[in-house]
């Protein structure tokens, strides 16, 4: 049922925002040299690397670490990358990504393929077995603001406790969470 609806939802996103996406695509471009979109190696259910899409914030040149690994984040910002950020517009090509079934719209969020302190947890913990999500329960609840254990917990939370009613709950603090730009450090 989840995957059912998860298609459902990404297909309509897609077309409602075909526009919105089309818009940040040129502006993407306009801005910086380089391509639209950052194809980015994560961790994908069962430890399975997969190429997970984003519209590019950052400078083509930036070490392919996760952003509060780098000396000066801001540095290798583009133009648009803070906005495109702090209002979550980056993801919108994740959109693929639910399509395709690497992700979900929600489940812990796909970790960096050289995140080993948070892959390890995770597998121990069997949130390894989830597919990963858009939004998740750790993001409504600090994104990224928390460490990582305290995420592993959350996924944790989720692992135990998912159902269409939290989903729903996680979606709309999502969205919610977006409009008011709550928790984004970058």
């Amino acid at each position: 049922m989840k995957r059912f609806v998860d298609i459902l939802m990404a297909l309509t996103a897609s077309i409602l925002l075909l526009w919105l996406i089309a818009v940040v695509a040129i502006l993407v471009r306009m801005t910086s040299p380089g391509p639209v979109i950052y194809w980015s190696d994560r961790v994908g259910r069962q430890n399975r690397i997969f190429r997970m899409p984003k519209f590019r914030t950052m400078l083509t040149d930036t070490p392919p670490v996760a952003t509060h690994l780098l000396d000066d984040p801001a540095r290798y910002l583009t133009p648009i990358g803070s906005f495109l950020r702090k209002s979550s517009l980056d993801e919108l090509p994740q959109l693929w990504s639910i399509l395709c079934g690497d992700m979900s719209f929600v489940g812990p969020r796909p970790a960096l393929f050289n995140q080993e302190d948070l892959i390890g947890l995770r597998t121990a913990a069997n949130v390894h077995t989830l597919l990963p999500g858009l939004t998740g329960w750790a993001q409504i609840n600090g994104r990224d603001e928390i460490p990582i254990p305290q995420k592993v917990q959350l996924d944790v939370y989720y692992l135990q406790h998912r159902s269409l009613g939290l989903d729903l709950r996680i979606l709309l603090q999502t969205f919610l969470k977006v409009i008011k730009r709550d928790n984004v450090s970058h």
